[in-house]
């Protein structure tokens, strides 16, 4: 367990916009481009079937109405592309983080030998290969702490008065606590430090951590910019770490005082 980290003055939001300098830098962009054509070719594909199933509903409900609400089409159209972008795009956040893991973790290697100008040595691409149980482990621990919290909160949207006033700015507390520790895990994950020593030592900066968090919250929301968000992420995040985190955690076979 970390009891103390070192202390960098710069909050959480400074870290998540240096990510969008990072992805630039010509040793990592091709590290981030790999898990960014991933995310578009699969959001493309979804976004054309779920398109044509829009344009069949909207057939449907055009033989429905009579004339004089023919207008509707016009109004309602954008509006359904607008909403099917906002969810899809949270949809797949989620199933990106699965699909992407083993890319997101290398991504985080690589901007950490960018910023310590120092080898990870984590081995070949084999290694890689026969640690991807692992990683893929490690997602669905990270869904096992979500998903119960997630329910709690979303319950408490159907409480009446003190409930559904409390959950919206709950629910975003949570969400960026989440963002804080889906993309801080890869580079502590790296060095191979347990989930629970992640999340103790992430608490100990709760300041930078939930900054941090919001800011990816924020930018997930907003279509199109949120395919870049997932890169951005990782590489603010291994920057954190290597500010605040890496001291304690640099040696994964000792562990921090």
């Amino acid at each position: 367990m970390v009891n103390n980290t070192q202390t960098v003055k710069k909050s959480g939001v400074n870290y998540f916009m240096q990510g969008f300098q990072l992805i630039k830098q010509p040793g990592l962009r091709s590290f981030v481009f790999i898990p960014l054509m991933i995310n578009l070719v699969l959001f493309a594909g979804a976004m054309y079937l779920a398109v044509g199933q829009l344009t069949q509903l909207f057939d449907w409900m055009d033989g429905q109405l009579p004339d004089y609400l023919s207008w509707l089409h016009f109004f309602l159209w954008p509006l359904a592309v607008l909403t099917m972008l906002v969810v899809m795009s949270f949809i797949f956040s989620s199933v990106m983080n699965w699909l992407a893991a083993p890319f997101n973790g290398l991504l985080a290697e690589k901007v950490e030998q960018h910023l310590t100008g120092k080898n990870l040595n984590t081995g070949t691409s084999i290694d890689m290969v026969k640690d991807l149980p692992r990683v893929l482990g490690r997602e669905w621990t990270k869904l096992k702490y979500y998903l119960p919290r997630a329910l709690l909160f979303l319950v408490l949207f159907w409480v009446p008065v003190i409930g559904q006033t409390a959950a919206p700015i709950l629910w975003f507390l949570f969400t960026a606590w989440m963002m804080a520790i889906q993309y801080c895990d890869y580079p502590f994950d790296n060095h191979k430090v347990s989930f629970d020593d992640m999340k103790f030592a992430l608490k100990n900066t709760k300041g930078s951590s939930y900054s941090f968090g919001a800011s990816v919250t924020l930018f997930s929301m907003i279509p199109i910019v949120n395919f870049i968000v997932m890169p951005v992420a990782i590489c603010g995040a291994t920057s954190m770490w290597v500010d605040k985190y890496r001291e304690a955690y640099k040696n994964p076979m000792i562990a921090p005082d």
